[in-house]
């Protein structure tokens, strides 16, 4: 029987990867992923078999890993960021454990750099207290569940982040939370939008709440909202922790 490692490749640049994901990915006989993903590692992957799969295949691509190990190979599944976080660990877990007991492979899941960590960092320090992440992705989860968490992570005055905020088929939706979060929130609460972190062409803006959806905004964004006390100075975002200085 062989093992899967399910691993979080960190933001995107092999310096942000851990020691222990980096060797997980060396020991491995096959690397499974998203083809965008795969083309990170490229570098430390040397002549291993790769199953490689476009966006949407991530249970054909699960199935095609587990599959391997049962074989008796080595396979590490790369996510980016941390695989625990809408990343690949969930689907394989889950497979795993439908699974009769005896006939399932070893497997261990990897944390890795998350991308709400690596953008905050760019920012400065947005995230000193509580906080929520929310993706705005509608392709698992209904839009109205999704404005009722916003909604609600508004009302609770926590930083939130949000993920998948805007795509070419989805245009309208970080205006709807946007409103939403007016109802709860000053207009000039910071908003810092962090794109391609950790990877080339890597950018931040630090806006507000009424101005931030005027700016370049895609699928490989993190957009930071702060909460009541979280202020914007220097081009950097803060929310103070509450210590006495």
């Amino acid at each position: 029987m062989g093992k899967i490692s399910v691993v979080g490749l960190g933001p995107g640049s092999l310096d942000e990867m851990t020691p222990r994901a980096r060797r997980a990915i060396e020991q491995a006989e096959v690397v499974a992923g998203y083809n965008t993903y795969i083309k990170l590692i490229e570098s430390i992957i040397g002549g291993k078999k790769i199953i490689g799969r476009a966006m949407m295949q991530e249970v054909e691509r699960a199935r095609l890993a587990l599959d391997e190990a049962l074989r008796g190979h080595n396979v590490a599944v790369v996510s980016s960021g941390d695989a625990g976080v809408y990343g690949m660990a969930g689907l394989v877990v889950e497979m795993i454990l439908t699974l009769p007991e005896s006939d399932r492979p070893q497997f261990e899941i990897i944390a890795g750099v998350s991308a709400v960590n690596a953008a905050a960092a760019i920012l400065g320090a947005p995230l000193m207290h509580d906080f929520a992440i929310i993706s705005l992705s509608d392709l698992m989860t209904p839009w109205e569940l999704i404005k009722r968490r916003v909604r609600s992570a508004a009302e609770g005055d926590f930083v939130i982040a949000l993920y998948n905020p805007k795509s070419k088929r989805r245009v309208t939706q970080l205006d709807e939370v946007q409103k939403i979060l007016l109802e709860f929130r000053d207009k000039n609460t910071p908003v810092g939008i962090v794109t391609n972190a950790g990877r080339d062409g890597e950018s931040k803006i630090i806006s507000t709440l009424e101005n931030f959806i005027r700016e370049p905004v895609n699928m490989f964004s993190l957009v930071v909202v702060g909460n009541s006390q979280t202020r914007a100075q220097n081009g950097v975002m803060l929310t103070p922790r509450g210590y006495k200085i």
